[in-house]
């Protein structure tokens, strides 16, 4: 053998490739595993390196169920490990216009959601993968990808390459195999911008209640919403266009101004994360590839507001789908058939995102009002409410958009 062959880059063969090690990917993988489906995972980032900030919180009953299903014992664990708050209270300019305690559950189900930050689901997810006999390659960045009616390459950054039958592009906002494979987004972007903090609970004080402030008359009558997880709590402020961002992202300036805000000054604890974002509402013009050989899931395929915590949970779905829509295709008598199979994924998981899409754009709709009309609902409602508490209920439910449509499953997410 030449010294040129023993230093060219190793090729691999596996069934399927899953590009992206978050919790869409590692779903995925885990799905895969639970049907028998040898799987690796690629991901850009090295094995060591954490996520910054509590970023996706939620995990639906519905995602715990597919979890649990797909590794017996996981939902359950990630239930027990999160925080279930049984308490929910919505203010308008400081006074409370809604309010609800939950019991305990009771017996052994899963909650109707657990609230952890996403490096400990992704932690969660990559344990379980891994013992299910998942393959994770880390430092992997894909560089190329091209499909044929048969299979799917794909090289990376240091030159390795795998050839697989199917590949579940779940490499987030940025996919490269998206952009590889040629598929484009389109949808908007919101006006104004959000700034997220996590703060970590010190003292163990804080009640885990979620709360959501319409108007909030310590933070300048901008919307606030505070969320509990484990370890602490997340606070999404909603700034207007012309903010200046240096004062609500400035660390000095925030461990000054937010005890005040919250009305706890003995429960603040370090600021774990502080960032911001825009809300982007975008999907894929299609979920799979010429060749149907490319799934796409997740951030690859579609970006949501965080109302009703649809991303990450409908992510999980689309992962679901995806190894199921697979283990379909691998054992399809022919190759129509299995190409088939791809194409009812793209159109049902499409078709979820679209109503996904809607969902959020309803919640951003009441959020960021356009126009005098929209703007006097709330403010009708908020000083109503006391008295005719269905008010009080809508302001409370409409943040989260609509919790069924025409044509998908109850609930959010899916």
């Amino acid at each position: 053998m030449s010294p040129d062959e023993q230093s060219s880059p190793a090729t691999h063969d596996t069934p399927v490739l899953v590009v992206g090690a978050g919790p869409v990917g590692l779903a995925a993988a885990l799905a895969l595993r639970a049907l028998d489906i040898p799987v690796t995972v690629l991901e850009a980032r090295p094995r060591d390196a954490r996520r910054p900030g509590s970023r996706a919180l939620y995990v639906h009953r519905t995602s715990l169920r597919l979890l649990e299903q797909a590794h017996p014992g996981l939902g359950r664990e990630m239930a027990d490990f999160g925080t279930v708050w049984h308490a929910r209270r919505t203010l308008y300019r400081g006074r409370e216009v809604y309010a609800r305690t939950y019991p305990p559950a009771s017996g052994t189900g899963l909650p109707p959601f657990t609230s952890l930050r996403q490096i400990d689901t992704e932690r969660f997810l990559r344990d379980a993968a891994e013992s299910a006999g998942a393959r994770i390659e880390w430092d992997a960045e894909v560089r190329a990808v091209t499909a044929s009616s048969k299979a799917v390459q794909v090289t990376v950054a240091d030159g390795r390459q795998w050839t697989a039958q199917y590949v579940v592009a779940a490499d987030g906002a940025r996919s490269a195999v998206r952009r590889c494979a040629g598929i484009e987004l389109g949808g908007s972007r919101a006006e104004g911008f959000h700034v997220v903090i996590d703060v970590a609970d010190g003292s163990q004080k804080r009640p885990a209640v979620r709360e959501l402030h319409y108007a909030h008359p310590r933070a300048g009558g901008r919307h606030v919403l505070t969320v509990p997880f484990t370890g602490g709590f997340q606070i999404d402020l909603q700034c207007k266009e012309d903010d200046p961002v240096e004062k609500f992202t400035d660390r000095d300036v925030l461990q000054r101004w937010l005890p005040r805000m919250i009305g706890c000054p003995e429960v603040i604890g370090d600021l774990m994360w502080v960032s911001q974002y825009r809300f982007l509402q975008v999907m894929a013009d299609r979920f799979t590839d010429g060749a149907g050989r490319v799934l796409l899931a997740g951030e690859a395929a579609h970006l949501f507001p965080p109302f009703g915590a649809r991303g990450m949970n409908s992510g999980i779905a689309d992962a679901d789908a995806a190894a199921t829509t697979i283990a379909l295709a691998l054992s399809a008598v022919s190759a129509e058939r299995a190409r088939a199979a791809v194409n009812a994924y793209a159109r049902d998981r499409r078709a979820a995102a679209v109503d996904n899409s809607a969902a959020v754009g309803a919640a951003l709709s009441h959020l960021r009002p356009a126009g005098k009309l929209a703007q006097a609902k709330i403010e009708t409602a908020g000083r109503l409410a006391p008295w005719v508490p269905r008010l009080g209920e809508w302001l409370e439910r409409a943040p989260y958009g609509p919790r069924t449509t025409h044509r998908r499953r109850p609930g959010p997410g899916y």
